[in-house]
């Protein structure tokens, strides 16, 4: 199975280097601390903080974090049952999702208290908001369209890069109109049209792992993405990685 999943990884990589589908690089403005124990799922900034959730059966959390200290501030932690994945905020509530088991919840954001849940078939991996619905990843190359008081599917995104259905996509942000999303096991990020699902460009992070110093651990990946739409600051980290980075984004190049 972690045979056929290596080559899968593989396969997704050689797509999306042979793209025709514009580039662009990145610089560092500022590098942050950062939990070397989080296996971070997802990824938003709201308020003056970052907020977080982690992965792993027994190790899955939502947290509230100082940006300039990596300090955690409040934690809540989600059963040992539970595999948490993306989290996303709407109006003072955090919705976040799990992997396998069908099920989401909100949470308060001043508490982190659930306060409620709610079911979906198969697979949660990331979750996002523009401010009026909710954004939701399964690893499949669509992504679902909820309503965020009734969680019920309103449609699909069906992502595309250069005409080829696009799998593997991961964490979600909101950026401008735009989704940026995770591709698993990638150094890229793909700008999503939410309306058409033709991505729009990739934001080629490679070199920032090692600059991480990420580790060796197969899954110390690139995943989480939030962005300070006040004042247009774009933040990227990893599973596993002692470091969160401010980036500004290059130029796009075909």
């Amino acid at each position: 199975m972690l045979k056929l999943a290596a080559l899968g990884a593989a396969a997704l990589a050689a797509q999306i280097a042979s793209a025709a589908v514009p580039v662009q690089g990145y610089a560092i403005k500022a590098t942050y601390p950062h939990d070397p124990q989080a296996f971070t799922q997802g990824l938003f900034f709201k308020d003056g903080f970052l907020w977080e959730s982690t992965g792993q059966y027994g190790a899955s959390s939502v947290r509230k974090v100082e940006l300039a200290t990596g300090k955690v501030l409040q934690k809540r932690d989600l059963p040992e049952k539970v595999f948490g994945e993306g989290i996303a905020p709407h109006g003072d509530s955090i919705v976040g999702i799990t992997w396998m088991n069908q099920a989401g919840y909100v949470m308060e954001q001043g508490s982190l208290a659930i306060k409620g849940t709610f079911n979906y078939l198969g697979e949660g991996w990331g979750i996002t908001s523009d401010g009026e619905r909710l954004y939701m990843s399964d690893g499949t190359p669509e992504i679902r369209v909820l309503d965020p008081k009734t969680f019920g599917e309103q449609r699909r995104i069906k992502v595309t890069a250069d005409g080829q259905p696009l799998a593997q996509i991961n964490e979600l942000e909101w950026v401008d109109g735009q989704i940026y999303a995770n591709v698993w096991q990638t150094d890229r990020i793909a700008r999503i049209d939410p309306f058409s699902g033709h991505v729009l460009g990739w934001i080629d992070l490679s070199g920032l792992a090692a600059t991480a110093r990420a580790g060796s651990d197969a899954d110390n990946v690139l995943n989480g993405i939030a962005y300070d739409a006040k004042s247009h600051r774009l933040f990227v980290t990893g599973k596993r990685w002692p470091k969160l980075f401010e980036i500004v984004l290059r130029p796009l190049k075909k």
